[in-house]
């Protein structure tokens, strides 16, 4: 059995939820799982349905994007990925997807407004949306500079990726991450609620307020503050 059997499995799992929830059409979507122990993640092969998928299909990669094991080819989103875990130590899970609401907004360059409590109980600001890529990163390697292109978004917004878990790339889709597979998968699903909740929010009333401070403060840190206490 190959050493990165677990985290082939991982990725497998988790991959095979993005049908489930909703967030993938086709094959629009990847999730790749890390084992910093070993240098390498697991990601779904490019282009293979996911009724198609098992864990032997998932290729193994390093963090600087080259494959180690697998006849497959990774997904075409493999240097983002490692981009990501290369430079953010934090995270051991990534997806990407072009989810409907969250892929809208992205493609309207907005941020998501927090309007409400449902994404106050994960973010305390808007979930951003990374500026357009320049020409000059267009026509380096697309894929890696996509990796920087988040990164930068996170360090001009003075943002921390250990407490915001999610972003929009500027006019193609949503990236997510987290500690494990499973909680980027989770995240995932919370940006495109957040994102067809705020969505209908403008709707109803396109003057709808931010949420106001206190309430961001009360709903985040009662679920994620030293003395949390609430859980669905």
């Amino acid at each position: 059995m190959s050493k990165y059997q677990h985290i082939k499995e991982e990725a497998y799992r988790a991959n095979m939820q993005l049908p489930k929830l909703g967030l993938v059409l086709f094959t629009f979507g990847n999730v790749s799982a890390a084992d910093r122990s070993l240098g390498v993640f697991a990601i779904k092969p490019s282009g293979v349905p996911y009724e198609d998928l098992s864990p032997e299909k998932m290729v193994i990669v390093d963090f600087d994007g080259k494959t180690i094991e697998g006849d497959l080819r990774p997904s075409s989103d493999t240097l983002t990925h490692a981009v990501l875990y290369k430079h953010w130590d934090g995270i051991n899970g990534i997806v990407h997807t072009h989810s409907t609401y969250g892929t809208a907004w992205a493609q309207a360059q907005r941020d998501i407004p927090i309007f409400g409590t449902t994404h106050a109980d994960h973010n305390t600001v808007d979930i951003p949306c990374a500026p357009p890529m320049s020409d000059e990163m267009i026509q380096g390697n697309y894929e890696y500079q996509t990796g920087f292109q988040i990164m930068d978004c996170f360090q001009d917004k003075g943002l921390d990726y250990k407490e915001v878990e999610m972003v929009l790339v500027g006019n193609h889709a949503p990236f997510t991450w987290g500690k494990t597979a499973d909680k980027a998968v989770y995240n995932s699903a919370v940006l495109e609620t957040c994102a067809q909740m705020a969505y209908l929010t403008e709707k109803i009333n396109p003057q709808a307020p931010r949420l106001k401070d206190a309430l961001i403060k009360k709903h985040y840190e009662r679920k994620h503050g030293p003395d949390s206490y609430y859980g669905q």
